[in-house]
């Protein structure tokens, strides 16, 4: 591929200079690029791509595509040797570039997303497992990690930038993949990072508070998520998968419908597809499943009422792909725990440890509720851990420290990822949700000696939750990330109070 192929694939307003050189690659990260490679100069978030064009004109780069026009009419005249773009959107012409030069891997596979505040995660590799057992072959993407045909690569953004995600399809299409099932974040659907994508299959799990330092208001998140649904920027999708349950679902499912697409609505004692009843046992789940396709009862290893609610969103988006219904209800006794998500540490103590992502209000609410219900036929206390993110809405902290409060016993309030702030100041911030609840509690700001204090308060039968962190491997402090692990950190912790040895 040369550069006028190329550039015939992208949306332009003007174009300049010149080029004959093949195109070897597309870059939005100046760092990357190297001779034969499309620079595509964007305005971000807290960046302007447009600031190193320089950079990559001395790596050689054969073209430039920028958002800039001042940077367009500065190249125009300076680098008339080289193939000039100018556009009207950055993010769309990366993607568009990167569609153009991986060969178009999102006419290959055929897609889910999967948007919402909690639950995202979950729902796509439930999605992925039960594609896998009808012997689809896919490709994951999400905040864990990445899959690509059955291969696992660390995961750099809930949804990456376009020029990533097209690779990732492209290799994944490469394997045999025919199936692409993504977490679509807010972020991402406003900033078009899944621009191109023609999803078959959208999934809104739920909409709670969180990420108001980017949206500013819950209406404009919301909006932001609508966008998967509404055919306004991106195609409406062929089904729309809504949780009945979310106060928004019969204003998307009506936005939906308007859009072209079926809605398929899901709950638990509501929606066309529902868990009719359910019973909670030590294993998991015993449900009664109702469909428009048949009913059937299941045993899912998935603890607790949300995961109830994971389960039938993926279910109803997989037979939405074409997996039978039959297919469907044999794979659920095979499906496994995400990791970090209501992550069980065993080391053989006579209380329960439990590692869960729950970052917002509402996770902490659900996962409280989840302990509450293990802990109700003795009467054992629910003992949780949490803290806020730094750099991040500041209004959710006292809501987290009252849901936290309202849903324990006791509770340890520490650091999450700081980043820049200092962690006691986000603590403050946090307790007066804490002494509204009424709950005993105690502030620690090292996450390890607070880990270390919500296991010596143990009592035999307690759970304690170490929500917040989830499956990450670090922490994010002001002076950079140090490696952090909360199952590790909680196996370390039990260690010295005689647990786990020579286990």
């Amino acid at each position: 591929m040369n550069w006028n192929e190329l550039t015939k694939e992208i949306t332009a307003v003007d174009a300049g200079g010149s080029s004959t050189a093949p195109v070897t690659g597309i870059e939005y990260d100046s760092r990357r690029v190297r001779p034969g490679s499309v620079f595509v100069a964007m305005k971000g978030g807290s960046t302007d791509g447009n600031k190193f064009v320089a950079k990559a004109i001395a790596a050689n780069a054969a073209g430039i595509v920028t958002d800039s026009p001042d940077a367009f009419d500065h190249l125009q005249v300076y680098h008339p040797e080289i193939g000039l773009l100018l556009v009207d959107h950055g993010r769309r012409a990366l993607a568009e570039a990167a569609a153009a030069f991986f060969g178009h891997p999102e006419k290959k596979l055929a897609a889910i997303g999967i948007t919402g505040t909690n639950g995202k995660t979950t729902t796509a590799y439930l999605t992925e497992a039960l594609l896998n057992a009808a012997a689809r072959k896919t490709v994951l993407i999400g905040t864990i990690e990445y899959h690509v045909a059955g291969q696992v690569r660390p995961s750099v953004h809930t949804t990456p930038e376009p020029r990533d995600l097209y690779e990732l399809m492209a290799e994944g299409a490469a394997l045999g993949a025919t199936e692409l099932v993504t977490e679509v974040s807010s972020h991402a659907l406003d900033q078009g990072r899944a621009t191109g994508i023609n999803f078959d299959v959208a999934v809104f799990t739920n909409l709670t508070r969180d990420h108001l330092d980017y949206h500013q208001t819950m209406e404009r998140y919301y909006a932001a998520k609508r966008l998967l649904f509404d055919g306004t920027v991106y195609p409406a999708p062929r089904v729309a998968v809504i949780n009945a349950q979310d106060e928004r679902s019969k204003q998307l499912a009506r936005t939906a419908r308007n859009a072209g697409a079926e809605v398929r609505t899901y709950g638990i004692g509501q929606g066309d597809w529902r868990a009719a009843s359910y019973r909670l046992t030590p294993a998991g789940a015993t449900i009664q499943m109702e469909t428009p396709v048949g009913a059937a009862e299941v045993e899912s290893h998935l603890a607790g009422e949300v995961n109830i609610l994971n389960l039938l969103a993926a279910f109803t988006a997989a037979h939405a792909r074409g997996v039978s219904f039959a297919d469907l209800v044999a794979a659920i006794p095979a499906l496994k725990p995400v990791p970090g998500r209501f992550q069980p540490v065993s080391a053989g103590q006579p209380f329960t440890v439990i590692v869960d992502y729950a970052h917002t209000d509402d996770a902490l609410l659900n996962l409280t509720a989840l302990a509450r219900q293990m802990t109700a036929p003795t009467g054992k206390r629910v003992i949780t851990l949490f803290g806020c993110g730094g750099d991040r809405d500041r209004t959710k902290r006292p809501r987290m420290g009252l849901a936290a409060g309202r849903g324990s016993d006791y509770v340890v309030a520490t650091s999450d990822n700081p980043r820049s702030e200092d962690p006691r100041a986000i603590l403050t911030e946090i307790e007066p949700g804490l002494k509204e609840s009424g709950v005993k509690y105690v502030v620690e700001p090292d996450r390890a000696a607070a880990i270390q204090l919500a296991l010596e308060a143990a009592a035999p039968g307690d759970v304690v939750l170490l929500a917040g962190k989830g499956h990450e491997k670090e922490q994010i402090l002001a002076s950079g990330p140090v490696p952090f692990d909360d199952a590790e950190t909680a196996f370390s912790s039990l260690a010295r109070l005689g647990y786990g040895k020579g286990q």
